[in-house]
């Protein structure tokens, strides 16, 4: 006995005309005929009453379609059930800091979907000091960050390195450099963000390597507010080149030393396993960095 017997036992219990059920579903109607004679056949009963100009249904048929139509119900339930909770149609809840938003996280996501069209990503952007307890308050499953996020129980891992260029307004001195060691700017005014960013971090550590103490003018709250102040020539800034702020006005030096670079990686809860179509996710993000970006 084989499901699609039972799908042309019940079509044909419906309609009650090989000819027009045969066309319901596709088939012609001597395969049809040989279908329903087979089952018959394994059943050891007769199903339908050939002798009336209307088929009918015997009355052993009329008991069988009340079992076939509620097996096939719960078959169809058990499908949806299935197809509903596969891993490749569920959710994921990602979260990142402000400054991949604009070109990292949607080229990511971008790819994603091409293979995986039917898992739906809500997404979060987050500030650098809430990004460890979103992740351990539930609130998101996977976070994509600039640095390792020291909290407990998070994990990280390093996806690719970034390079980070002395950025000067297109009319300042230095603007006519391929180069600059980061020791020249002792004396420049500096741009950079507030404290609590992790590029704020790197920006003091690649300072202190340089051996410099910069005369800091202003902390904004976001790269695009200092990328605007450096473009107004308020001074000069430690930014990543990154698309969205690309300006005819701004210069972008690579710097020879220190080897100034943040790292990108992807972070998650330990103590919690990841969903299916988030472990899918980070398996993807992972295989798509293994090189450097």
């Amino acid at each position: 006995m084989e499901l699609h017997q039972l799908e042309y036992f019940c079509t044909l219990a419906r309609i009650k005309h090989f000819t027009n059920a045969s066309r319901a579903i596709a088939v012609s109607q001597p395969a049809l005929s040989r279908s329903i004679a087979k089952l018959e056949t394994e059943l050891g009963v007769q199903l339908f009453d050939r002798s009336e100009k209307q088929l009918e249904l015997t009355a052993e048929g009329r008991k069988f379609l009340t079992y076939v139509e509620k097996g096939l119900r719960q078959l169809e339930l058990g499908r949806s059930l299935i197809s509903a909770n596969s891993p490749e149609k569920g959710s994921i809840r990602l979260s990142f800091i402000q400054s991949l938003g604009s070109y990292f996280v949607p080229q990511l996501l971008c790819a994603f979907r091409e293979q995986y069209p039917h898992i739906s990503i809500s997404l979060k952007q987050d500030t650098p000091a809430s990004l460890g307890q979103s992740l351990l308050e539930g609130k998101v499953d996977l976070c994509l960050c600039s640095a390792m996020i020291s909290a407990e129980h998070v994990g990280w891992i390093y996806l690719c390195s970034e390079e980070l260029y002395l950025t000067v307004p297109k009319n300042h001195p230095f603007s006519a450099k391929s180069q600059i060691n980061l020791q020249e700017t002792a004396s420049e005014p500096f741009i950079v963000l507030e404290s609590t960013f992790t590029l704020r971090l790197l920006s003091d550590q690649f300072f202190e390597l340089a051996g410099i103490s910069p005369d800091i003018v202003f902390e904004g709250a976001d790269i695009f507010s200092v990328a605007g102040l450096v473009k107004a020539g308020l001074g000069i800034a430690l930014l990543p080149k990154i698309p969205a702020l690309l300006s005819s006005d701004i210069t972008f030096l690579p710097i020879s030393f220190p080897v100034c670079q943040r790292s990108i990686g992807i972070a998650w809860n330990t103590t919690t396993p990841l969903s299916p179509s988030a472990a899918i996710f980070q398996r993807f993000i992972l295989n798509r960095y293994t090189a450097a970006c």
